[in-house]
């Protein structure tokens, strides 16, 4: 099963190499917030008729839930505008390198620290050597 989720996480990421490069091209034609706004209003749609056919949980309980972690939709939005800007600007592939990049450092302060209820994991070596890794990749990519 965890191979399974790696091929999954494979493919989210091709899929956002994808959206960036296309909602750039959008964000040319109909400007970088709209194309924003488009992308969240098409998906709440599509994810609303999921939710309806499919849904098992209680958004009724979004109240209780802890209000720190309702700020993922504001991330979500800023993460597509900040690539909508970027990609038109630097390329796809600096984009997604300096993504994932914040991602892999955030990712590890958050496991150093055991926050939002995650399992801590020690930063080690390892570990900064990866990030050093991705910033060689940035500049060579660059």
């Amino acid at each position: 099963m965890r191979y399974i989720a790696y091929i999954f996480a494979l493919i989210a990421g091709a899929a956002l190499s994808l959206e960036g490069a296309i909602y750039a091209e959008l964000g040319n034609t109909i400007g970088k917030l709209e194309t924003s706004f488009y992308n969240f209003l098409f998906g709440s749609i599509i994810v609303g008729l999921l939710w309806l056919f499919f849904g098992k949980g209680k958004i009724s309980y979004v109240t209780e839930a802890p209000k720190w972690s309702l700020l993922g939709g504001l991330l979500g939005v800023v993460y597509l505008t900040v690539i909508v800007i970027s990609v038109p600007l630097v390329g796809v592939g600096i984009t997604m390198v300096s993504v994932i990049l914040g991602q892999l450092i955030t990712s590890m302060v958050i496991e150093h620290f055991g926050w939002f209820g995650i399992s801590r994991m020690r930063i080690n070596k390892e570990k900064i050597l990866s990030v050093v890794c991705m910033i060689i990749a940035l500049i060579l990519v660059f």
